[in-house]
């Protein structure tokens, strides 16, 4: 059997030299240096890392600079690394903020290509069968190309991922048995080369080129490879290549100019023939053994059901080679046993540490975020076997089908040879974890609860009265490494704690103080009607406030923040305002309502997470509305106080003066963010985004807070981003697809969710 992690075929004739990791470094471009407590960090998970510690935990307060960290951490351990966020936005600040650091380094990014995604599934008690309905961002999935192109062929490649790198991809030897790799003085004719590409399923054109056309014009072959901005111009001599020259798709002019090329495949998933009629055989007789078995167990109308369905896939399976729901066979295509996982992108960076650092298990995976990161990864594959499970029940998908599914958290962790957990407040699996591999006495308040995350572990037993905090089990637990100073000098909020009788006059006379030195108030309620009652009160007072809970669609939250900062509405009342990534300098004030209730928005991390709202500002204070000191309240002051007397002692020792992080302000309603693309670096295969530089960003719309102004009223206007009058259905839909496609996932969703809400008030009948 072939070794799927081999990578050698496809890197025949490439520039050796280019190819060591000791000549293609990660070097960081910075005018800054780690501070003292940032290299204490460093170098503390350095010596885990390279001592075989498989897990370590960076505890990183709000503005200690993790980012920073993490790319120092990388540059020093020179091994292709992996960062895992938990959704796309995150994702992609932090691919940016790579990107900027590792201008000469591929820094990818990849996430879910789609733009919408309904998956197949059957709605049993209420005979419901849901088909899939799917749109892909043809964006995203030119970035998933380049991410595994760059993996395979350089040894210096950085991916942020959400967690849909646990999905499934096809084994990297089989992207790879199809490949071509060009490089000047290279003897080949023209014509040669046009054969080998057209059976890489390029196509053939002499018109205009789009991504994955290759045209042919005397001595000069233009070909666009689908991971690329611009297409690669091959010009012939003689002797055979002459020159590569990256080239605008437009005036094709030359933006660069290649001593080499590596030309992948046009699509991810590719088979030989005997493998696809091996497959088809396959299919063949597991859909007769469950047809049977549906028979025997008096399931006719199921049987006839899966016959239909999967004869009809077959036979488009013939016939063109493709059908709608291809994923459910992948089993069969890729060769692969019943219950054997897919193949998945940390088989790509294995297969990149094996080839250029001569062990598949030397890369390395940062999971930011880890307290959210990893719950959600643990929780992928049951719902999806839920909904798999339901479909080959009743008839409509094989057992097979099953088998094309996300990792298992067990075999997550198995594949992940080192593992960086980054959090400013770690949750008990990483703890527990931790613990385990460094063979440490486990804290109780982690003895029910097993490391790793998985869903069919035990959850956190309720914790009696004298049961371990956060802060205690923090404190016993050794080897985590700790950035508890910030750089800037800015110290954790002032906090003060003040009984609940006449809260709301106390917290007007606050709001009203904060807004004299244009600084801006984040309040955070128990429930919903409470968040719209305290809005709704102070905007009787004159003060501009809106609410902020489930009820707001997803990216109008967005626009409310966004309205926040630039000082369009002063406050904010919130049930949920400790957000991960959340950052708004302009905060000077965070007031909690009913601090010592607990519950799954009340304990200690979301304390901390939402206390750690103010601390981007020099004057950052909080006050706790309570009668009462509950255990996780008293655990989150005692960790706030200690970390502002460190920060206080730091500050003194040299010389600095916290000022407030200055941050750019957001143009609201007109925020085109930089379209994501490939890395700078690397003149071999992902180059700089060329093409022309205006007309590629979305249209400036006057929509949502882009119109709004200075008045009064001002917060009637927040709940109605898009106005029905400005914009129809259809001018909507393409505004949706525009942003999806330069990434601007957050206003995409916007538009979406406006479109839903009009339909909704279209009369019956229309």
């Amino acid at each position: 059997m072939s070794d799927p992690f081999d990578l050698s075929k496809a890197l025949e004739g490439a520039a050796v030299e280019r190819l060591s990791p000791d000549v293609a470094r990660f070097t960081i471009h910075s005018d800054y240096s780690p501070s003292p407590d940032q290299d204490s960090a460093i170098e503390e998970l350095i010596s885990q890392l390279e001592n075989g510690q498989e897990r370590c935990v960076l505890l990183g307060i709000t503005g200690s600079g993790k980012t920073f960290t993490m790319a120092n951490l990388i540059e020093k351990l020179n091994i292709p690394t992996l960062i895992m966020s938990h959704n796309k936005t995150l994702a992609r600040q932090l691919y940016h903020e790579m990107a900027g650091l590792f201008p000469e380094n591929a820094v990818e990014y990849f996430v879910s290509h789609y733009d919408y995604y309904q998956p197949e599934a059957y709605l049993p008690k209420r005979d419901l069968y849901i088909d899939k309905e799917l749109a892909i961002n043809e964006r995203v999935e030119q970035e998933r190309f380049a991410a595994v192109a760059s993996l395979v062929t350089r040894p210096d490649c950085i991916v942020v991922s959400s967690v849909s790198c646990i999905y499934g991809l096809n084994a990297p030897e089989t992207f790879l048995q199809h490949h071509c790799r060009i490089h000047t003085l290279q003897e080949i004719e023209p014509q040669e080369l046009v054969k080998e590409l057209i059976s890489l399923r390029y196509r053939r054109t002499t018109s205009d080129l789009i991504r994955g056309d290759i045209r042919l014009r005397g001595e000069i072959l233009d070909i666009w490879m689908p991971s690329r901005d611009d297409p690669l111009r091959i010009k012939f001599g003689f002797d055979g290549v002459k020159s590569i020259h990256v080239c605008d798709p437009v005036t094709w002019e030359t933006l660069d100019v290649l001593e080499e090329a590596w030309i992948h495949p046009k699509e991810f998933f590719m088979t030989s023939p005997e493998r696809h009629e091996q497959a088809l055989q396959d299919i063949e007789d597991e859909l007769d053994g469950q047809i049977a078995q549906l028979k025997s167990e008096g399931k006719e109308l199921e049987a006839h059901r899966l016959e239909q369905k999967t004869r009809y896939d077959l036979e488009m399976l013939r016939e063109v080679g493709h059908c709608t729901a291809v994923e459910n066979y992948s089993m069969h295509f890729d060769g692969r046993k019943n219950g054997e996982r897919p193949y998945c992108l940390l088989d790509f960076f294995a297969a990149s540490a094996k080839q250029f650092h001569g062990n598949p298990e030397k890369y390395l995976v940062i999971m930011d975020e880890s307290h959210v990161t990893l719950p959600q990864v643990g929780g992928m594959y049951p719902g999806d076997k839920s909904r798999k499970d339901n479909l080959i029940t009743h008839g409509f998908r094989l057992p097979s089908a099953a088998d094309n599914r996300p990792l298992l958290i067990k075999e997550f962790q198995e594949l992940v040879p080192r593992l960086l957990y980054v959090s400013a407040t770690p949750g008990e699996r990483e703890l527990r974890h931790l613990c385990e591999v460094t063979e440490q006495p486990i804290p109780i308040g982690l003895q029910h609860h097993k490391g790793g995350g998985g869903v069919n572990e035990p959850e956190l037993a309720k914790k009696s009265p004298d049961a371990e905090s956060m802060y205690d089990m923090l404190s016993s637990i050794e080897n985590i490494a700790r950035m508890e100073i910030r750089p800037t000098g800015l110290l954790d909020p002032s906090i003060d704690v003040r009984p609940t009788e006449g809260q709301i006059a106390d917290l007007l006379s606050e709001i009203n103080l904060r807004i004299k030195s244009d600084e801006r108030t984040l309040v955070t309620v128990l429930t919903i009607r409470f968040a719209e009652e305290v809005a709704e009160y102070l905007n009787k007072m004159g003060v501009k406030a809106h609410y902020l809970h489930s009820g707001i669609d997803t990216i109008e939250r967005t626009e409310i923040i966004n309205a926040l900062r630039i000082g369009h509405i002063d406050v904010i009342v919130g049930i949920n305002l400790l957000r991960e990534g959340l950052d708004i300098p302009e905060v000077g004030l965070v007031a909690i309502f009913d601090a010592d209730k607990e519950g799954f928005l009340r304990n200690e991390r979301s304390l901390l997470q939402t206390i750690g709202r103010a601390s981007r500002n020099e004057n950052g204070s909080v006050i706790l509305y309570s009668n009462n000191m509950g255990r996780a309240m008293t655990a989150a002051i005692r960790q706030t106080l200690e970390r502002r007397k460190m920060q206080e002692a730091y500050n003194l020792e040299h010389g600095i003066i916290p000022k407030t992080i200055l941050k750019a302000k957001p143009k609201m309603g007109a925020d085109p963010l930089e379209t994501i693309a490939g890395s700078a670096g690397g003149k071999r295969l992902i180059a700089a985004r060329g093409g022309r530089k205006d007309g590629i960003l979305p249209s400036n719309l006057s929509v949502g807070a882009g119109k709004w102004t200075h008045t009064e009223n001002v917060v009637s206007n927040i709940g109605q981003p898009i106005e029905e009058s400005i914009l129809s259905i259809e001018e909507l839909e393409k505004e949706m697809k525009r942003a999806a496609k330069d990434l601007d996932f957050e206003r995409a969703a916007m538009f979406r969710d406006r479109i839903f809400q009009m339909n909704l008030d279209r009369p019956t009948g229309d």
